[in-house]
């Protein structure tokens, strides 16, 4: 199949998954029920990728832990303050103890850990999406929502499709041979632009200028760029082209929601950061 046909399939794949994902956050128990099955579905690929190395991991058992993250935080079940932080421990004690009951110890340690990080690396960062969209009660919690997602996906087609028309130098080579300088500035762009354009999705009360919520696009949108490329380097050192075969032309989950994972939780924090004083 030619570049620029496998491109604009890819590009139409993107937007399908926008407008399905913008769909969901509009209605709170599809958001979290959508919410749910990507987390389930990242953490299946992430394991599966993995187990191509023969590293000893407990995949069942990070996706449970996995998916209870999201839906503690949506239904409030907080007994203490960062409930999901203290589950992750529990989790990780829960694996240690099925680890003593294996007759094979070897690579324990890597297995424990590559657990972790999984349910660290997908479930956790990708709860933030919940946690931005708590943040501000009704309305005002689903346009921050739909305003990192926008900015950050629109990177992801702007780099894809400046790189694959105008991409001239590689940008890693050794990570990912097929992403550029130029699709990658272009990609930051992108997303700056689109941040201006959407603007208005931000509380009014918070009164940013105009510089600032482009500088503000642009900074996150180049953290979802290095979180397509932190999942680059994990396939490559997994051996696959794509984390699945579940969306035509892009791969798996995981390959749709890399960029969000690093994004999702920068915004929460600087939203968060920022809005607390208005309320207080």
């Amino acid at each position: 199949m030619p570049k620029e046909k496998m491109s604009w399939s890819r590009f139409l794949s993107s937007v399908l998954a926008i407008l399905i994902t913008g769909l969901a956050i509009l209605y709170s128990y599809l958001f979290i029920t959508v919410v749910v099955l990507l987390t389930a579905g990242g953490l299946y690929e992430f394991f599966y990728m993995v187990r191509k190395k023969d590293v000893p991991i407990y995949s069942y058992t990070g996706i449970f832990i996995g998916v209870l993250i999201p839906i503690s935080i949506f239904t409030h079940f907080e007994p203490t303050h960062n409930w999901e932080l203290l589950f992750i421990v529990i989790g990780f004690l829960l694996i240690l103890f099925m680890q003593f009951a294996r007759q094979d110890n070897r690579h324990a340690i890597l297995g424990l850990s590559t657990t972790l990080f999984g349910v660290l690396y997908v479930a956790w960062f990708f709860s933030f999406l919940v946690k931005i969209r708590h943040l501000i009660p009704g309305l005002d919690g689903v346009k921050l929502v739909a305003f990192i997602l926008l900015v950050t996906k629109t990177a992801d087609m702007g780099a894809l499709v400046i790189g694959t028309n105008f991409g001239r130098h590689p940008l890693l080579p050794k990570v990912s041979p097929n992403k550029s300088i130029e699709g990658t500035v272009g990609g930051v762009l992108v997303s700056a632009c689109v941040a201006l354009t959407f603007r208005s999705f931000l509380p009014p009360t918070l009164g940013l200028p105009l510089w600032q919520v482009f500088f503000m696009g642009a900074f996150f949108g180049g953290l979802g760029q290095l979180g397509d490329l932190s999942e680059s380097l994990i396939k490559r050192d997994c051996g696959v082209k794509d984390s699945g075969k579940t969306l035509p032309a892009m791969g798996g989950v995981l390959d749709m929601i890399d960029s969000i994972l690093f994004s999702a939780p920068a915004f929460y924090l600087y939203m968060s950061s920022v809005l607390n004083p208005l309320h207080q």
